[in-house]
């Protein structure tokens, strides 16, 4: 990492410049924003939706079901789809804050780069995690840079930024693990079907889902379905569902003051007992309890 060194650090340095205290902020360059905090958190469930994050300072750990993934400013970590995730502040200090930039991706944008790129050797790869971590390399981190650079000359924004995000895009799909992307970005095999059940889930997560008939609407068989649903998001169709609703109907009883029982049954469950021991297994308090830790915290809040 000798290389990268001076790049790390003028990082650090410039997202601490543009994190004026803990939490996300936006910036002004469209779908980046920067993460910082001042010490080590609490778990924190949410929806992740594909983006790139780059850690300048301090680490992380995110859950994605039974998997554990760790990662520092070595590494950055990509999401590709949208995936039910843990995530926590590891290792942070006033002195040495959590400092991150998180770049919203955009699969539409990557597909029109992958028709420029042409088509990738005939290498048969079946569907990957829509999570995954690559170690950062020197031209990667110049190019998140050259993109952070902006922030220092807002009158550079509106001709530069798409330029540098399309970089960065490029370098994505350049680095060893790009072809994951590639995957969910263009053509339409099994990783592109998922994408699109991931879709329709987020639509329709209140309504029961019927397998057999899902699986017809994708063109797969319902063993596929799981198989490839699996391998994509490390959880089951059916998981993957329940995930969206405790989500949902934490959202609804936090910003709609809404009582347990009528969220559960909003989100699509039938029984109120059922929703409060899944709740309780996801969150690890009962509604009323973390609802009484959210509001005490501050809220819902988006890291990265």
């Amino acid at each position: 990492m000798a290389t990268t060194a001076p790049a790390a650090a003028e990082l650090a340095a410039l997202l601490l410049r543009h994190t004026p205290g803990d939490g996300v902020h936006a910036t002004a360059i469209p779908r980046l924003s920067l993460i910082r905090a001042a010490r080590p958190g609490e778990p924190l469930v949410l929806l992740h939706q594909p983006a790139l994050c780059v850690i300048a300072q301090g680490s992380k750990r995110v859950h994605l079901a039974d998997e554990v993934y760790l990662y520092d400013a070595s590494r950055f970590l990509v999401v590709s789809v949208d995936l039910p995730v843990t995530g926590q502040v590891v290792a942070a200090s006033p002195a040495a804050p959590y400092l991150c930039l998180r770049l919203d991706l955009d699969p539409a944008e990557l597909a029109q780069m992958l028709l420029q790129l042409g088509p990738p050797p005939p290498v048969a790869q079946p569907p990957a995690r829509g999570l995954y971590l690559s170690h950062m390399t020197p031209a990667m981190l110049d190019a998140v840079l050259r993109l952070a650079r902006l922030l220092d000359a807002p009158e550079d924004i509106p001709v530069l930024a798409p330029l540098a995000v399309r970089e960065l895009s490029y370098r994505l799909l350049k680095t060893d693990e790009g072809w994951r992307l590639r995957q969910i970005a263009a053509g339409d095999g099994q990783a592109r079907r998922i994408a699109r059940a991931i879709d329709w889930l987020k639509q329709h997560y209140a309504e029961p889902l019927k397998i057999d008939e899902f699986a017809r609407e994708l063109r797969m068989s319902p063993s596929s379905l799981h198989h490839h649903f699996k391998a994509v998001t490390a959880m089951s169709p059916l998981q993957y569902q329940k995930q969206l609703r405790l989500q949902e109907a934490r959202r609804l009883m936090f910003s709609e003051a809404l009582d347990a029982a009528s969220a559960a049954f909003r989100v699509g469950y039938e029984s109120a007992s059922q929703f409060s021991r899944e709740y309780s297994r996801l969150f690890g308090d009962p509604p009323a309890r973390d609802l009484r830790r959210l509001r005490e915290n501050g809220g819902l809040v988006r890291p990265a």
